[in-house]
């Protein structure tokens, strides 16, 4: 069965998605919290810390509008699919246990001639008071399933500066990773397992595209919010190539030329591979804080 082009702009029925504190202390450390300093990110990977509350990093709300159960696209071979962009928005600072009611729309299914990129909005909102927490955009491309005559899509805009990046923060990933990020829910074997791996053209299994978002996020979190979630407001960006668990990523920070509150980002391995592109996160400067 070929794409379901129907589901094009009808939402879902909404699903409940709930998280405690333990899920989110385990997504922290699935994105590398902690990692050579285990006393640096105690808010992010304790719940019990003398006169340290813990707190939840911003992109966890992509998990969180994350629906339990994704609607069914059609038939294809799931080693095909990738995970091609991701961005969201915070609309409050994410609490350490909730519900949330997610609503999922696909928003579009464009022809990129190898492949088809599908395009998904998730819209979280608290079950019990019914505010908004997370609007969540994403896109997946899934090769061979493209030539259908549909439209190529649209593009963002984004430039990178001509100039060196204002700031370059190193971070490392651990070679066990994707076995401790796969914790957080997503079960791809992909991501552990070498012969679906290598169905997909993957020499070994490659880290999740979300952990490796949410490494970057981390980077931009310490060094453009003073490692304060209530600054976080947005985030996007665009994967561009694969990461192996234990690779070094360099995260690349331009900051806003008219000292504004958008700044762009790329993340890239040691060896200059951008893996993260057309990166823009949004931010409060600390002047702003309510």
């Amino acid at each position: 069965m070929p794409l379901d082009h129907s589901l094009v702009g009808v939402p879902g029925e909404p699903q409940e998605r709930s998280w405690t504190s333990a899920d989110a202390l385990l997504y922290a450390v699935g994105v590398g919290a902690g990692l050579g300093d285990p006393l640096r990110e105690l808010q992010f990977t304790t719940e019990n810390t003398r006169g340290v509350p813990q707190q939840v990093l911003p992109t966890y709300g992509v998990l969180v509008a994350q629906p339990r159960s994704g609607r069914s696209l059609g038939s294809f071979d799931r080693a095909m699919l990738v995970h091609a962009e991701q961005a969201f928005e915070l609309h409050q600072p994410l609490p350490v246990g909730g519900t949330a009611s997610v609503v999922s729309t696909v928003t579009g299914i464009y022809d990129k001639i190898s492949g088809a990129l599908v395009t998904i909005e998730n819209v979280a909102v608290d079950a019990v008071t019914g505010d908004k927490l997370v609007t969540s955009t994403s896109s997946v491309f899934i090769r061979g399933e493209g030539g259908f005559g549909g439209e190529r899509g649209p593009g963002n805009g984004w430039r990178r500066p001509d100039r060196p990046p204002d700031r370059t923060v190193l971070q490392q990933t651990r070679p066990e990773q994707a076995l401790v990020y796969r914790l957080s829910g997503d079960r791809n074997p992909l991501h552990s397992d070498p012969a679906f791996a290598a169905r997909g053209g993957f020499r070994r299994p490659i880290l999740h595209g979300l952990c490796t978002y949410g490494v970057t996020g981390r980077a931009l979190l310490h060094t453009l919010c003073g490692s304060d979630p209530a600054r976080f407001r947005s985030m996007s960006g665009r994967f561009t190539r694969p990461v192996l668990p234990g690779d070094t990523l360099a995260v690349s920070i331009w900051l806003p030329d008219d000292g504004g509150s958008t700044a762009l980002f790329q993340t890239a391995t040691e060896d200059g591979a951008v893996v993260i592109d057309r990166g823009r996160m949004g931010f409060l400067p600390a002047r702003d804080q309510a």
